[in-house]
């Protein structure tokens, strides 16, 4: 079942070129906290509340309370990491536990709402990844006990300022601006009984990227280093995961965003406003955004020069 949210906002089950509306006031984070999801959805199959789905703006599927991001693909790590530092290889620490970071909720745009340059961002870039949707609480979770958390999947686009990002990195917390500006989720939530996952949990499904209608990027979701019972499982480690957050996959290799290919060498230019991204999973669907200017930054002074007297 695939699962959409529509200005108004109003959410509903996509089946064709229609949009079968659930009860005004009803989100999908409301049916996910409450266990419902499946069966308000077949209810409004039934009830047979339809809209033609062109023409209508679609927003994030999920409004969702916390976003957790990943770096689950090797080979995307060992071309960002020679993009940022010009170094070989994969940090030891990467196969000892997946890592993540938390990013920004309210930055959340739909599948194809327009993106603005971030303030003072000169080299702007696309991710391309899959997100899971947890649809019930779980604490100290194992593998085997996680997959039936996920409600289902999305594709998401994790935006990044590189160059704002190079230099918040340099402190050793981060990314911080070079992230938190805009998010792109969408275009539906897929239900994950429509996916069926190979023996070690992995879900082999073709995922691209193109700018401008030309290809960039192309991989599998199989080829992350962990699947995502583990994700679930590593995010509840010592705290909760709750309906509706969401846990993307981190951006997948083989040209899933331009610092991968630069690394490697390949002259690409950063995105610029008028460019249109372009992303399409195999089995979710497809999300497109166009750049556009965004506003000057305002300006913040350098930190004072403290004596660091003590009295």
């Amino acid at each position: 079942m695939r699962f959409a949210t529509v200005a108004g906002p109003r959410a509903g089950v996509v089946e064709g070129e229609l949009l079968y509306r659930l009860p005004a006031g009803v989100t999908v984070l409301d049916l996910l906290r409450s266990g419902t999801l499946l069966e308000a959805g077949a209810a409004a199959l039934a009830a047979g509340d339809a809209v033609p789905l062109a023409g209508l703006r679609l927003l994030p599927p999920v409004e969702a309370p916390t976003v957790r991001d990943f770096v689950a693909f090797e080979e995307h790590v060992e071309g960002v990491v020679r993009s940022v530092s010009g170094d070989a290889g994969v940090a030891p620490e990467w196969y000892e536990a997946p890592t993540f970071y938390f990013t920004n909720p309210y930055a959340l745009v739909g599948a194809h709402d327009d993106v603005a340059v971030p303030p003072g961002c000169s080299s702007l870039d696309f991710e391309l990844e899959v997100a899971a949707v947890i649809g019930r609480v779980g604490e100290d979770l194992g593998p085997e006990d996680a997959r039936d958390r996920i409600a289902g999947y999305t594709v998401l686009n994790d935006w990044s300022a590189r160059d704002l990002q190079r230099r918040e990195m340099k402190v050793n917390l981060g990314p911080c601006k070079g992230k938190d500006f805009a998010s792109t989720l969408g275009p539906v939530l897929v239900t994950a009984d429509e996916f069926v996952p190979d023996a070690d949990g992995f879900l082999a499904l073709e995922m691209t990227v193109a700018v401008n209608g030309t290809g960039i990027g192309r991989d599998l979701l199989s080829n992350m280093g962990w699947p995502f019972d583990e994700l679930v499982a590593y995010a509840s480690r010592g705290t909760q995961v709750r309906p509706g957050d969401v846990l993307g996959s981190g951006t997948c290799g083989n040209g899933g965003c331009l610092a991968e290919l630069w690394g490697r060498g390949r002259d690409i230019p950063p995105l610029r406003p008028g460019d249109v991204v372009t992303m399409t999973v195999e089995g979710i669907g497809t999300i497109e955004n166009r750049i556009v200017p965004g506003v000057a930054a305002t300006p913040i002074r350098p930190a004072r020069v403290r004596t660091r007297a003590r009295s």
